[in-house]
This record gives C-alpha cells, sequence and structure tokens, in this order.
C-alpha cells in the first residue's frame, strides 16, 4: 500500500529519530531514514556520509552532519552525472534544492553550525573526542535532542524531494540493501 505524503514525511521524522537514538551518526542517520522513507538505497552514498558526524568528524565545527546528510541525499537524486560533469548549468537543480533546504534548516535553528546548533538546543556545546564530556552530552539529553534535529532535516528533505514528483523506480531496482 502507497503511503501518503503526509504518511511519509511521519515516516521519515519517526526513523529519523529512531537511528539516530539507537545508531548515532547524524548523517547516516538521516540517509538511512530518507532512502528508507523512499525505499531506495545506495550504500555508497550511506557509506561516504559516515564520517560527517557532528559538524564533521565529532568536531562540531562544520555544518550540522543531519543538514550535509540530506544534501548527499539531494545531490544523489538530482545532482550533475559524470557525462555531464563540464555542464556547468548541470547542478543547478541540486543547488537549488540544497539552498532550499538549507534555508528551512536556518529558518528551524538559526544556525548550520553543530555547535551553535547544540548552544541554541542543550546550552552549550560538548568535545565528543574527550570521554568526559561525551558522557556529560548523552546524560544531558544530547541523543534526544539530536534525533530531533535528524526527524525535522529528514522530513524536510522528504518534502522538497515529493514536490519534485521524481520517479524513484530507477533507485529502487539498481540499489537495493545487500
Amino acid at each position: 500500500m502507497d503511503l501518503s505524503n503526509e504518511e511519509l514525511l511521519d515516516k521519515a521524522f519517526k526513523l529519523g529519530q529512531k537511528y539516530e537514538k539507537k545508531c548515532t551518526g547524524c548523517a547516516q542517520t538521516v540517509v538511512a531514514a530518507i532512502f528508507d522513507t523512499l525505499d531506495i538505497w545506495d550504500e555508497s552514498v550511506f557509506k561516504a556520509s559516515s564520517g560527517l558526524a557532528d559538524g564533521l568528524g565529532l568536531t562540531g565545527d562544520g555544518a550540522c552532519g543531519a543538514l550535509v546528510g540530506a544534501s548527499m541525499v539531494l545531490s544523489y537524486l538530482f545532482g550533475r552525472d559524470r557525462a555531464h560533469f563540464s555542464d556547468i548549468m548541470a547542478p543547478m537543480k541540486s543547488y537549488s534544492l540544497v539552498k532550499k533546504l538549507h534555508d528551512l534548516y536556518i529558518e528551524q535553528y538559526g544556525t548550520c553550525r553543530c555547535y551553535d546548533v547544540q548552544k541554541k538546543l542543550m546550552g552549550r556545546t560538548y568535545n565528543l573526542w574527550d570521554q568526559k564530556e561525551m558522557q556529560e552530552a548523552f546524560q544531558s539529553g544530547m541523543l534526544e535532542h539530536c534525533s530531533k534535529v535528524v526527524g525535522t532535516t529528514a522530513k524536510l528533505a522528504i518534502e522538497l524531494i515529493l514536490n519534485e514528483k521524481i520517479n524513484l523506480d530507477q533507485y529502487r531496482m539498481s540499489s537495493k540493501k545487500s
């Protein structure tokens, strides 16, 4: 049975929350939530998002991993392929959708830098390379906060994808989970 758009948005949010709480790694968990919501999969995209959590490599100093991971999926679905690499206009669709996602994310959180989002949601930042601070982060409810960010970002990305009315069959047939 096909899900309505509202059901897909709800599914994306719930999967994003669930995966972040269980597996962590905001970039990878948002990719999994979006892919599973759409019933598509690409192991290379999923794997490539692995090191992008907590503002890139657990540094907190880069863009939110959920935003980056969702941007990767938008680029995967709407981006320039190698055959059109020299066409400077070919990536414009992905640029446009990633910008829309960025702008929606900024409306929601006021910033896209991981440390700044942490400070806004939890009142402080955490160095996840320090064992003591990682413990404090988990005790402070970081997983709860970050899981909502992942869920929200997955939902925003799904909404943008659905608005494009893309045929996802080619992604379903060619790249199932192993």
